[in-house]
């Protein structure tokens, strides 16, 4: 590779602004050794990759189809950016014969054409060959019209050429206001042509400008390989590789654990497809249609929204042009409710069955959501306490070093403080799987289990918030120590027939 392709990277960071960690990093630069942090302890393996070695990584990936296909190295970043860094496909339509169509669908100029395509109208190239040939070794700017010296004037493989500081200002612009790194266009009118690093780099004069436009290289690098994900915590940097996607737990350096599909956190049982169904519900404004479905009737004359707001259930519009007089609980006219052959106490079962009053299916439908939104959002809140029960644990432990017992010894401790976070998370998901799986034999079975974990989870929870004496160790460490083992036995029961239940086909949900 010519040594005018190569690009240095200075001072790059994982995408976060806020981030500390700056790395140097080069397209030429040897690979570093092996990285050896695959996760050995569970059937599906995965890496944590730091900032420096998502650079790496995205260099090595270059590296090696380079090896292949001897193309500058910016072209190939281009390439692989627009196959979403699957090498496999890349190579696949590079020499599938059509290699014309393969870099205008990545907008780049073909670096095996020897001549330049320019894309400028005829009337523009027979004005920009007047004003170049009228002036004596000067050309015109395209943006600022300056006619300037041939050689100030730089351009990209598409033939374009400006000024250095309307190049400047252009690609500042692009980087820093509107955030775009990847897919920055030609700064000519109509003219598609991508931007590469090289170019970047060498137009782009401030320090700030280029970390801006290397922090959103390295992101855009994360977020469009399917093997990469960026860690989900907030104060995070971290990026988690994988071999091959899957609903799976991975856990970062951080100690954060999330699902690499999806990337919220862990959510067994419940599938990604509907916790994202689930989020969406409880973040939207449609259970607030529900209860305004729910709690309110429409006037029978003018179907004006009306809320009762006392006892009695005669009804008069407030609108000026109906004042309908009528009953709230039937909805008919008011005046007969007086006569001793109106029925409005009697409850007509055919009359039920046939046609049922779309304001009850809504408040049924939202006293259900209610059901397993309070029991979701009330073992979140117990997970957030139980999270800073490690505080007073680690308290309780030191206490009990220092009464002569040993740093082994107080280890149950922490063991049980883990379990319970472990069995409260997966308690809050089963209320997503349970919202929207439909009643069966099966599911009869999971809230029976569903229902042993949650009281032995609360027992366990009891258990640690006692206060731990010297007197009373000996009891409570059994007790806690019994109680959580019979906790994980009995989660590993839940999710396994759950599992099971998937392989077996018997949860049919609701649309």
């Amino acid at each position: 590779m010519d040594s005018e392709d190569e690009i240095s990277y200075d001072e790059v960071d994982s995408g976060n602004e806020s981030s500390g960690d700056d790395v140097d990093f080069a397209m030429e630069t040897e690979a570093g050794n092996p990285r050896e942090r695959t996760n050995d302890t569970d059937d599906y393996p995965f890496e944590v990759l730091t900032t420096e070695e998502i650079v790496q990584h995205m260099v090595d990936c270059i590296k090696e189809v380079n090896t292949v296909v001897e193309i500058p190295a910016t072209t190939t970043r281009i390439l692989l950016n627009h196959f979403k860094w699957d090498k496999e496909k890349l190579m696949e339509r590079y020499y599938d014969g059509d290699q014309d169509k393969l870099f205008a669908e990545a907008r780049v100029i073909n670096p095996f054409r020897k001549t330049p395509v320019i894309s400028w109208s005829r009337s523009s190239v027979h004005a920009m060959t007047r004003r170049t040939s009228s002036t004596n070794g000067t050309e015109e700017c395209g943006i600022c019209l300056m006619l300037l010296p041939i050689h100030t004037l730089t351009g990209l493989e598409c033939g374009h050429r400006f000024c250095s500081g309307c190049w400047g200002e252009y690609l500042t612009t692009k980087i820093m206001e509107e955030g775009v790194g990847q897919t920055i266009a030609c700064a000519a009118h109509s003219c598609d042509i991508l931007v590469d690093d090289a170019n970047v780099m060498r137009l782009v004069k401030e320090p700030k400008v280029k970390l801006k436009y290397q922090h959103l290289i390295t992101n855009s690098f994360v977020q469009c390989n399917r093997l990469l994900r960026w860690c989900s915590s907030p104060d995070c940097n971290n990026a988690i590789k994988v071999q091959y996607v899957e609903s799976r737990p991975v856990t970062c350096k951080c100690n954060h654990t999330f699902c690499f599909n999806c990337g919220e956190n862990w959510h067994d049982p419940a599938k990604c497809s509907y916790l994202r169904k689930w989020i969406k519900k409880c973040d939207d404004d449609s259970e607030t249609s529900n209860w305004i479905s729910a709690n309110t009737k429409e006037c029978p004359k003018c179907s004006c929204t009306i809320e009762k707001d006392g006892g009695c259930n005669h009804m008069v519009c407030k609108n000026q042009n109906c004042k309908n007089e009528f009953c709230w609980v039937c909805l008919g006219a008011w005046e007969p409710h007086g006569s001793s052959w109106y029925n409005c106490n009697r409850y007509d079962e055919d009359e039920a069955k046939v046609a049922r009053d779309t304001q009850e299916k809504s408040r049924a439908a939202l006293q259900r959501y209610l059901f397993y939104c309070n029991r979701y959002m009330n073992h979140l809140q117990s997970l957030k306490f139980e999270s800073k029960l490690y505080a007073s644990i680690k308290e309780k432990m030191e206490e009990m070093q220092q009464q002569n017992m040993s740093w082994i010894e107080v280890q149950f401790l922490k063991k049980a403080v883990d379990i319970l976070c472990q069995c409260r998370q997966t308690l809050t998901y089963t209320y997503v799987f349970a919202f929207y799986v439909l009643k069966n034999n099966q599911t009869v079975i999971f809230e029976e289990n569903q229902k042993d974990l949650e009281s032995a989870t609360e027992c366990l929870s009891e258990y640690l918030e006692r206060d731990i004496t010297s007197e009373n160790l000996t009891d409570i460490k059994q007790k806690v120590q019994d109680k959580y083992r019979y906790c994980e036995s009995r989660r590993q029961v839940m999710l396994e027939h759950v599992y099971e239940g998937y392989e077996k086909e018997w949860w049919v949900y609701m649309e």
